[in-house]
């Protein structure tokens, strides 16, 4: 599994994102959408921050919006299991 998270570096429930899955010790790849717009238009995503944790095949397993710590929790819980 890999989890992705689309943000813009001045995006402050971005940053809490980030902050939230470093404390819980879960890798994650940042992408910038202002450098790689392909990507979030790959995904569909108009705003940030996303987290959209893949499987191995690279489909979406379960994508979470804005800052929701119920929501991530609940990716933390699938990453924590594998």
């Amino acid at each position: 599994m890999k989890l992705i998270k689309l943000e813009q570096p001045s995006c402050k429930p971005c940053q809490l994102v980030s902050n939230y899955l470093k404390e819980k010790e879960i890798e994650f790849e940042a992408i910038d959408v202002t450098q790689r717009p392909e990507i979030a238009a790959e995904y569909g995503v108009m705003g940030v921050p996303v987290s959209i944790l893949l499987n191995g095949e690279g489909s979406e397993l379960k994508r979470s919006i804005d800052f929701k710590p119920d929501e991530l929790d609940h990716i933390v819980e699938i990453v924590g299991g594998q």
